[in-house]
């Protein structure tokens, strides 16, 4: 089994297609798209055919306090493909990409316990996480929300609180700003450039949703098809100006309407967050219905001692 590592999307071999986070359709927007640099790991067989393949995207990272620049890459689930392979694909992209980034950051895998044995060895350690899906085959989702939460979304529907896609660059450019404003103060949370937004749109990946009364945009989600499945990426809210109309309940409700309508299976909350006794936005989503399931989100910190130390600290 052989493991290349491949910078640029023109030079890659042909792959099966699947996961949309894993595909060279994402790597070509990355590659568009300002402080991204996308690496696919492809593992061949003696003859030479592709039998897995594995997306990383390293970010430029800012912070504030202390003011510097750093990289983290980040790659969102495992591609369905099998442990064995799995570890020989993390371990070649570690190999590459240790000394250029500060830290690597594996999450969404498919199942609790997969690839323990391969990301431990690579040098990962697991942080317990949380994650909520909302099954959309089974149950409509008027049947799984709680009366309570559908009766203040009803209420702001009838005040004029409308829900619709975005179509215009005046509305993107609203929602751009929207986002920004939502998250500059969780110093986790990472923005891409709105490029990576819009090649999504592009290619009919993507989804953005905005919920406005009057003139004014009160909230907004970014949901991404892959599969059966729809990826809530991103929300933000004015919660605090526009309390009374519940802006963050009615956008992710009319988001979960617009991926049922469409005949998707589920939708999948992507950064609940810890799992701490109290976690407001968790509790917050269940109300929609949802199932919470514990995982783990795998880290690698290139700086050994650093690594060790929080290795140590997040031991189970």
């Amino acid at each position: 089994m052989k493991v290349t590592i491949y910078e640029q999307a023109e030079a890659l071999p042909t792959l099966p297609e699947g996961n949309f986070f894993h595909s060279r359709e994402l790597m070509e927007i990355c590659e568009q798209t300002p402080r991204h640099k996308p690496y696919m790991a492809v593992a061949t067989d003696d003859d030479g055919q592709v039998v897995a393949h594995l997306l990383a995207i390293m970010r430029v990272r800012g912070s504030w306090m202390p003011p510097y620049l750093y990289t983290q890459v980040r790659i969102y689930g495992d591609n369905n493909c099998k442990a064995e392979l799995f570890g020989n694909m993390i371990e070649a992209l570690t190999e590459r990409l240790s000394n250029k980034t500060l830290y690597i950051e594996i999450s969404h895998l498919s199942e609790k316990m997969f690839g323990y044995r391969q990301l431990r060895h690579c040098g990962f350690f697991p942080v317990r996480w949380m994650n909520i899906h909302n099954s959309l085959h089974s149950r409509t989702p008027e049947e799984r929300i709680s009366p309570r939460l559908m009766r203040q979304i009803e209420h702001a529907k009838e005040r004029g609180v409308v829900a619709k896609e975005v179509e215009t660059v005046d509305e993107f450019n609203e929602f751009s700003r929207l986002l920004h404003h939502h998250n500059w103060l969780k110093p986790r949370r990472y923005i891409p450039h709105d490029a990576l937004f819009k090649g999504m749109m592009a290619c009919k990946r993507c989804k953005i949703l905005t919920t406005w009364f009057r003139d004014h945009l009160i909230g907004a989600t970014v949901y991404v098809y892959s599969g059966k499945d729809a990826y809530l990426w991103y929300s933000a809210s004015r919660r605090k100006s526009f309390a009374p109309l519940h802006p963050h309940a009615v956008t992710i409700w009319e988001t979960i309407k617009d991926v049922h309508t469409n005949g998707y299976e589920h939708i999948r909350f992507m950064d609940v967050g810890l799992p701490f006794r109290k976690n407001p936005y968790r509790d917050f989503i269940l109300r929609f219905g949802g199932k919470e399931i514990t995982t783990y989100r795998w880290f690698r910190i290139s700086i050994k001692w650093i690594n060790k130390l929080a290795s140590w600290l997040w031991r189970e």
